[in-house]
């Protein structure tokens, strides 16, 4: 059946678009019935920054719940685009199997790294009110994120987190522009777009503004690259329309933000833990593809060594392709989950069903 409807899928879209349209919404409009807004009973850290900072309520992260009977909860944080909530498509039914997915989902009009990590915080705690133990789920740019979150976060929070997925983490701006001289890796584009933006004066609103225009059309454009060539289903038409939808909807401001959050990541060295918990570190074969070769990220994945220092029980997995002429790139979910959810899936069922593993 699966095969069927790859094989028959594309060219229905290519002759009928319309038709194609109205499928992709109402794919959409069955996963917006399953992941509902979600509000912890308890957020002292997010209400006293709202007490301190009146304006950081317009930059609050969007929080989600998809239930499930499960009692090992996983909390997503995704990467620049697309949100969370579309970003682990194909992983919610492992995810699912454990137990409730919460999604993490950016502001449109900003972004603040210390509400950020207080919802975070607030939302570990709430968990743990129902004696639950969640696994943290961080793609790319939200890996950088949670591993900043993990730096700051006291012993108490580290004791209520299960154990970490950190797929094809970015932990520094070096991990996507490359040093002085440097010629070859990465997405020129991507990395020019970084460039500028990081270089811009915030009070030249034009210059700015013509930056994050640009590198929009840059993440369209890499969506587009990855989509080339491959059979669409009606959930890849969704997320692409809803990474589309992301990209027009979030300000410039936000985008702006973003990118200097990524900027003040601290540049991993690997001497001291972050999580001395499970943790399972997917890198795709084709990393750079997108990470820059003298990466520090990269550089750190291949010191398994001080890999441990920064992470004691890590569990290192190259996510490889079984076609050569389509290998696994940067945080590539959506176009090969089937190389992704066998190690995710093998990970998690040791986590859950050997709980002494998941001890602190």
């Amino acid at each position: 059946m699966k095969q069927m409807l790859e094989r028959h899928i594309p060219p229905l879209a290519a002759r009928h678009p319309a038709l194609m349209t109205v499928a992709s919404a109402t794919a959409g409009l069955l996963r917006s019935m399953a992941i509902k807004l979600y509000r912890p009973r308890h957020r002292p850290r997010e209400q006293a920054l709202w007490e301190r900072y009146p304006s950081l309520p317009a930059v609050r992260c969007q929080l989600y719940r998809e239930k499930s009977a499960g009692s090992n909860p996983t909390i997503v944080i995704g990467g620049f685009v697309p949100d969370a909530t579309e970003a682990v498509e194909f992983q919610r039914p492992t995810l699912r199997r454990h137990g409730s997915i919460y999604y993490l989902n950016f502001p449109r009009n900003g972004f603040s790294q210390e509400l950020f990590e207080g919802q975070l915080a607030d939302l570990i705690d709430d968990l743990a009110l129902n004696g639950e133990r969640p696994a943290l789920m961080a793609v790319s740019f939200g890996a950088g994120l949670l591993v900043e979150f993990l730096r700051r976060a006291p012993e108490s929070i580290h004791e209520k987190i299960r154990g970490l997925v950190l797929v094809s983490p970015v932990l520094c701006t070096a991990d996507l522009i490359r040093a002085a001289g440097e010629r070859s890796g990465g997405v020129r584009m991507l990395e020019s777009n970084l460039r500028k933006i990081m270089g811009a004066d915030p009070a030249n609103e034009y210059d700015l503004n013509r930056q994050l225009e640009r590198a929009r059309r840059c993440f369209q454009a890499l969506f587009e690259a990855g989509a080339e060539n491959r059979p669409l289903t009606t959930r890849h038409l969704t997320i692409r329309s809803r990474i589309f939808e992301v990209l027009e909807q979030t300000s410039n401001l936000g985008g702006y933000e973003r990118v200097l959050a990524l900027k003040r990541f601290a540049v991993p060295c690997g001497q001291r833990s972050i999580y001395s918990g499970p943790s399972l570190l997917l890198v795709a074969e084709d990393e750079e593809s997108v990470l820059v070769p003298s990466s520090p990220t990269l550089c750190l994945v291949r010191d398994h060594e001080r890999l441990r220092v920064m992470l004691p029980d890590v569990r290192l997995r190259k996510v490889s392709s079984p076609d050569a002429a389509d290998p696994v790139a940067h945080a590539s979910l959506i176009f090969h989950h089937h190389a992704f959810n066998p190690l995710l899936e093998d990970w998690l069922e040791r986590l859950h069903r050997h709980p002494l593993w998941a001890v602190v």
